[in-house]
């Protein structure tokens, strides 16, 4: 028997009810894998086998177990929607629901008052809009975006990249600032980068606004989530919670892909009545590390998204900008569930053509489409290139892009360049992992870029850091540069959310990585002008690679990707789609 099979037998074992044990492993088998909860009629019969369980009971055994109760009474576990859930996921995953009720309750009183608001500033959501009211002939998604995301109190704007995510949010403050000058504003993402570069793009959609639009846009103050709620030392809570909400009109939470179920109960209890909240993300990324899918559950709980009932359309008709196209009113059932208009999906990439380089191959990857990708297998694309052969010399030509930073005597600029380009691996471990690679590069910069590697904060090491740190202002994900100061003290060198440079000793910070090379799951979040991607072998990749991963990897990229791996890995990948376990969508319906 494996250690990790053994481990999850001891889990199950440590209630001592044999009848419902097997489900017990089973459970906590598939929560290391990120579901949170399982189906007992869809269990991997041969996994309990492997196990040693043999003839598993029918679920009704988990009714008269005091083990587990339907979610009201206080037991480890729940069976409930026919899902079996340890009891703090159950609560977790019902807490949101409830929240998203609560929201839709509140505002559905707000709704006619705001429509009067925005009938008001008409001229205002015209000149928004301005030149952008079609594209090419289509319908414009980010006005659309903007309308709902400013009638309702939940919304969900996602996205791939360069289709306005962050575009469209700048016009919802500007929209929510002209009804309310004293507007209370929130950023915040699960990284202090990802928090910071929000913000960044905000001010900058903000130079041609008027004066108390930019000032308010300047002030904006960006924050990981947990520094927003604020955490308590040796506490999984948050100070700010149902009973001290957060003091804001708006949160605008940022890579909402990357959240956890419990992270987002968590920043659910804590937005106030009236606040409004607003998820932005890109639904077709990787999941959470931790537990949970929640954010693509929440968009694929609805048939189809972009779908609008007749009754709005009218409403909003009279606010388009002239020449617009409306969507054609939905003729289905849905209309009474909590997301319906609640959730717009931008269709249109400014970034990336869907009909060639990185916006083809990504599509393709995303719909399995085995025969547009092998269109990129030994033909040119300037913007995708794939080599199966993982030859050398096309890793150091990328890999010598480094110079310009290491070259760059001015710190602050060098930490710009050092965010032009990223190996991204799929793997920690082995030659082609996150931490080999990482020395790989070192050698090749030591041989032919006159880097020096020898100690642990060596000269020009870029370093990620990996634990938040409230102290040093510091979070998961931000990236650095460590490099002496003038009187010859290394320290590592930080771009502030304001754009100026800081530093500190870098023993201080405690939770440091070589970031060279990171992985495709610590890249969520980031941009760069060019990756490479290194995929696993085929053995490998087994249990690895998925379409999420894949197409994670490869639109971090603005100008260029890199692929080194296999044309089966690649078209495997594309075939395995994420799936984790929860009862989001199910009970959705139910609020229907």
């Amino acid at each position: 028997m494996s250690a990790t099979i053994n481990i999850h037998r001891q889990f199950a074992r440590f209630f001592k009810d044999p009848k419902v044990e097997p489900y017990l492993f089973e459970l906590s088998r598939m929560l290391t894998e990120g579901h949170i909860c399982i189906d007992p009629l869809s269990i991997d019969q041969e996994a309990l086998k492997e196990a040693g369980y043999e003839g598993v009971p029918a679920p009704d055994v988990m009714d008269r177990s005091a083990l587990i109760s339907n979610g009201e009474g206080r037991t480890p576990f729940v069976y409930a929607h026919n899902r079996l859930y340890m009891q703090r996921y159950y609560f977790y995953e019902t807490r949101i629901l409830e929240r998203i009720q609560e929201f839709s309750d509140y505002e559905r009183d707000k709704r006619k008052i705001r429509l009067t608001e925005l009938a008001g500033l008409k001229d205002v959501v015209e000149q928004l809009f301005t030149g952008s009211s079609s594209i090419e002939g289509k319908v414009d998604w980010q006005w659309l975006a903007a309308l709902t995301t400013v009638l309702h109190d939940f919304s969900i704007i996602t996205g791939g990249p360069g289709t306005g995510k962050t575009t469209t949010v700048a016009k919802v403050l500007r929209l929510l600032l002209h009804m309310n000058k004293d507007l209370r504003i929130a950023l915040c993402a699960p990284t202090g980068k990802a928090a910071a570069r929000m913000a960044e793009s905000l001010r900058r959609a903000a130079t041609d606004s008027a004066p108390f639009i930019k000032e308010a846009f300047q002030a904006l103050a960006p924050a990981t989530i947990h520094r927003l709620l604020g955490t308590m030392a040796g506490s999984p809570n948050f100070k700010h919670n149902r009973d001290q909400p957060l003091e804001a009109d708006v949160v605008i939470v940022d890579e909402a892909s990357m959240i956890d179920v419990a992270l987002m109960a968590k920043l659910m209890d804590a937005i106030g009545e009236g606040t409004k909240l607003i998820l932005l993300g890109d639904k077709d990324q990787l999941s959470s590390v931790e537990a949970g899918s929640l954010f693509g559950d929440l968009c694929n709980a609805l048939p189809a998204l972009n779908e609008f009932s007749e009754a709005f359309l009218d409403e909003v008709k009279a606010l388009l900008p002239p020449g617009s196209i409306l969507p054609n009113e939905y003729m289905g059932d849905n209309k009474e569930h909590l997301l319906f208009e609640h959730i717009v999906e931008l269709q249109h990439s400014h970034r990336f053509s869907d009909s060639d380089g990185i916006g083809k191959f990504s599509k393709a990857v995303l719909r399995n489409q085995p025969e547009q990708l092998e269109g990129f297998f030994g033909n040119y694309d300037p913007q995708v290139i794939i080599d199966p052969a993982y030859d050398g010399g096309v890793f150091e030509q990328f890999v010598l892009g480094y110079r310009e930073f290491l070259e760059e005597p001015d710190i602050q600029i060098a930490l710009r360049k050092i965010n032009r380009l990223r190996v991204l691996c799929a793997i920690r471990d082995t030659a082609l992992g996150v931490e080999a690679v990482n020395r790989r590069i070192e050698n090749i910069l030591k041989k032919r870029a006159g880097l020096k590697p020898h100690e642990a904060f060596y000269q020009n090491r870029p370093v990620m850091v990996t634990g938040n740190n409230r102290q040093l202002n510091l979070f998961n994900g931000d990236i650095g540069i460590i490099r002496a100061d003038e009187a010859g003290v290394m320290r590592a060198w930080f771009e502030a959310a304001d754009g100026t440079v800081r530093s500190v000793l870098p023993g201080f910070i405690g939770s440091l990585e070589t970031a060279f090379a990171m992985t495709i799951h610590k890249s969520q979040g980031s941009e760069f002008n060019k990756v490479l991607v290194l995929l696993p072998e085929k053995a490998q990749a087994a249990k690895i690679l998925t379409r999420e991963l894949l197409y994670t990897a490869v639109t971090r990229a603005r100008e260029q990707v890199v692929i080194q791996g296999s044309h089966s890995v690649m078209l495997e990948a594309a075939a395995i789609g994420i799936h984790r376990g929860s009862g989001v969508i199910q009970r959705l319906q139910k609020h229907t």
